[in-house]
């Protein structure tokens, strides 16, 4: 008789995690840690909330510091504002494609303030351009070009003071603005009408799709 010992299928070692990954996971373990500790946390926290041993940290990236810069600029990288911008379909309605955009830019201002404190005065290289976001949007609003004020790279530079003003916290404590009234104010202003605006009488934060 074949013992349990000799029929046992043979057991096989769990393969590597390939170096990129991991320094991508600790990436994202330490992003949350830096919008709480700031540049004080330890490697030790960076460590347990990646579920690692801290030798690891030191192997992947040298040192604590540039693990931080690494997570700094992935926090940073515009490219996955640029793809949600990209993704709004220039078929819809002009209203719906206005709230997403301000949406968008403006979770992309919060999230930057949010990281100001932890960057400190010099503020890390990040590749970007920085009028690409405007030729994306200027993509999204072409089918209303003749309707515009401006040009649609225009609108979209509007649409970036506006949200930018609207994120910053020191300037608008008590008096935030939804997504509703933000988009009254760039398809309306203070005393004009739009036929695509249809916000109800007690504006609520409105949806981007």
């Amino acid at each position: 008789m074949t013992s349990d010992a000799q029929t046992e299928a043979p057991r096989t070692r769990a393969q590597p995690m390939a170096a990129d990954v991991r320094k991508a996971m600790i990436v994202d373990a330490v992003i949350p840690l830096l919008l709480e500790h700031g540049r004080g946390v330890t490697s030790r926290q960076i460590a347990e909330a990646a579920g690692i041993a801290e030798g690891t940290i030191f192997r992947a990236f040298g040192d604590k510091e540039s693990l931080v810069q690494a997570a700094i600029e992935t926090y940073l990288d515009p490219e996955p504002l640029r793809e949600a911008l990209r993704s709004i379909d220039p078929a819809l309605p002009l209203e719906n494609k206005v709230r997403a955009i301000l949406y968008l830019l403006r979770e992309r201002f919060q999230k930057v303030m949010r990281l100001m404190p932890v960057i400190g005065p010099q503020r890390p290289p990040v590749p970007q351009e920085r009028g690409e976001f405007a030729r994306i949007i200027a993509r999204v609003l072409e089918p209303e070009t003749h309707e515009l004020n401006w040009p649609p790279e225009r609108v979209a530079h509007l649409l970036r003071l506006i949200t930018f003003s609207a994120a910053f916290p020191a300037l608008n404590e008590g008096i935030e603005f939804s997504i509703d009234d933000l988009a009254r104010m760039v398809l309306v202003g203070i005393a004009g009408t739009s036929p695509h605006v249809t916000f109800p009488t007690t504006p609520t934060e409105a949806s981007c799709s």
